[in-house]
């Protein structure tokens, strides 16, 4: 069971890297920096593919920070990776969550130690350039807090009165 387990962990974070990497590699062979695609034309407003290199955090925060962001990465694998072993059997939506952070900080890690930026490259008018990886830990974040919250909730939900033993005499009395 434990084997199967980290299969899982492993399965899912390849899955992710893979795709963001070929999506990375497309964009990169395909656009030039800064270029934008709209491959819906009514959509240009709204969205594009628009190639930008990222050498900050998230939103392009700390710009210069390449080197940092390159150990925090190390840190949250590392960490994703201990926290993982201690989980017990049952919980494989947290597992999911942790796998796509998983592949999502070794994504831009990647790109981070191969390149010294990060490729992004879905432009939502109204939100920074992002990539697969981006995407992919905001959804482990996101399955991991609404798993939490509901272990959490059913933790503190009040347990149901327990039924009566069959030999106790019936609280219903007949007529």
């Amino acid at each position: 069971m434990r084997l199967t387990r980290w299969l899982f962990l492993i399965g899912v974070a390849l899955a992710v890297i893979a795709l963001d990497q070929t999506s990375k590699a497309l964009v990169v062979a395909n656009l030039s920096l800064y270029e934008q695609w709209a491959p819906v034309e009514a959509l240009r407003p709204y969205f594009t593919f628009t190639y930008v290199q990222n050498t900050g955090a998230a939103f392009g925060i700390l710009p210069d920070g390449g080197l940092f962001f390159a150990l925090v990465a190390f840190v949250v694998v590392g960490m994703i990776l201990y926290f993982y072993r201690q989980m017990p059997d049952q919980g494989w939506l947290i597992r999911l969550a942790l796998g796509l952070q998983l592949g999502g900080a070794s994504g831009n890690l990647i790109d981070r130690l191969r390149l010294g930026y990060v490729v992004d490259f879905f432009d939502f008018k109204f939100w920074p350039v992002f990539n697969v990886a981006d995407a992919s830990i905001v959804i482990g974040v996101c399955l991991l807090l609404g798993a939490l919250w509901w272990v959490e909730r059913r933790a503190n939900d009040p347990q149901p009165p327990a039924p009566p033993l069959e030999d106790e005499p019936s609280q219903i009395a007949p007529r």
